[in-house]
């Protein structure tokens, strides 16, 4: 994505429309679009000519470009996961390692970035009906990889409402759920995470879509996406008009939701019931 808009932003520069790149590279005018959207893979050929076309001539800027493009191609540590993920999803897991921001809200289930082990295996069994334990187990593990990112030393902000029916709805046994729970009170602790329960008790609200992540990444020229998962694919939307809405309905389930402290605090009182 990064590689995408820093040729869609020389390509603009110079006045060149996607039809005409297309034609330098031999490609068509949709596959420059895929391009700069970073939705397709780079072949060094294609880029050495488009920043010719596109009047690049210095050597380092040309260098550290074509660097960017060996370094696109390089498969994630979550590919070797592939043959347990749908297709859709392992573009997800890289987008979400990327981003200096997660702002989500879930309704269904505990984010996948917060559910412990023992939670994550009640949700993928339940979400892999026939599927070997081996195959249960590779998808658990990929879980748990990715919740690494929260602790790491470039940890994204995590920014997560929670319906209350995610906490009420069981996925395991008692003591999964009250594992659950205590994670989710533990977690909501760290500097880089704000948990926030939109309860019951509000009614209806700017959520009623459905689940959906926006992500928002460190580099000044790349928009952000929108993440909403379905039944057997995925949309990512970059458009800004539809980031905006999307955008709008987080702020107001923010503003709608009690406060991370109040939210810890309904938590609490969640797990005493339990």
């Amino acid at each position: 994505m990064l590689l995408g808009s820093q040729l869609r932003r020389l390509r603009e520069a110079r006045g060149i429309t996607r039809e005409a790149a297309g034609y330098s590279i031999r490609a068509s005018e949709s596959k420059i679009s895929r391009m700069e959207l970073g939705r397709v893979s780079f072949k060094t050929r294609d880029v050495e000519d488009l920043l010719t076309l596109y009047g690049i001539t210095d050597e380092a800027e040309r260098i550290s470009l074509l660097s960017l493009a060996k370094e696109a191609n390089v498969a994630g540590w979550w590919h070797s996961y592939s043959d347990v993920l749908p297709s859709w999803f392992p573009t997800y897991v890289g987008l979400e390692g990327a981003a200096s921001l997660i702002r989500a809200y879930e309704v269904q289930f505990v984010h996948g970035l917060l559910q412990t082990e023992a939670y994550a295996r009640a949700v993928v069994r339940r979400g892999m009906k026939g599927a070997s334990e081996a195959d249960v187990e590779r998808r658990v593990a990929l879980r748990l990889e990715r919740q690494k990112y929260l602790v790491n030393e470039n940890a994204p902000d995590f920014h997560i409402v929670l319906d209350e029916a995610a906490l009420r709805r069981p996925y395991g046994d008692r003591e999964v759920m009250r594992g659950q729970l205590q994670h989710l009170i533990d977690v909501s602790a760290h500097p880089n995470v704000r948990l926030q329960i939109m309860p019951f008790g509000f009614g209806g609200h700017s959520g009623e879509s459905g689940a959906f992540t926006v992500l928002s990444f460190p580099e000044s020229d790349l928009s952000d996406v929108v993440y909403l998962e379905q039944l057997t694919s995925a949309l990512y939307l970059d458009k800004a008009e539809d980031v905006a809405q999307y955008e709008k309905a987080l702020k107001e389930l923010q503003q709608d939701s009690p406060g991370p402290d109040e939210s810890r605090d309904l938590l609490r009182g969640l797990l005493q019931l339990s």
